[in-house]
């Protein structure tokens, strides 16, 4: 399976959200290293995969969406 993987200004332009969000707000609470994104080589960069990222989204966006519908 091929992956998309994205930087943090890249992400914060795919999902609206402000790239000092995702670093304080998203990352390590919602977004999960070795799950959403990598620090390639060991490196200090963090790439996000979007697939992953995609995926979670929608399926919390499903889950909400059945509870309202119950």
């Amino acid at each position: 399976m091929t992956q998309t993987y994205l930087t943090t200004q890249e992400l914060a332009a795919r999902i609206k959200y402000d790239v000092r969000t995702i670093r304080n707000q998203l990352k390590d609470s919602v977004l999960l290293e070795g799950v959403h994104y990598i620090r390639p080589f060991g490196g200090r960069k963090i790439l996000y995969i979007w697939e992953q990222i995609e995926k979670d989204m929608r399926s919390t966006f499903d889950g909400v969406g059945m509870m309202a519908l119950q």
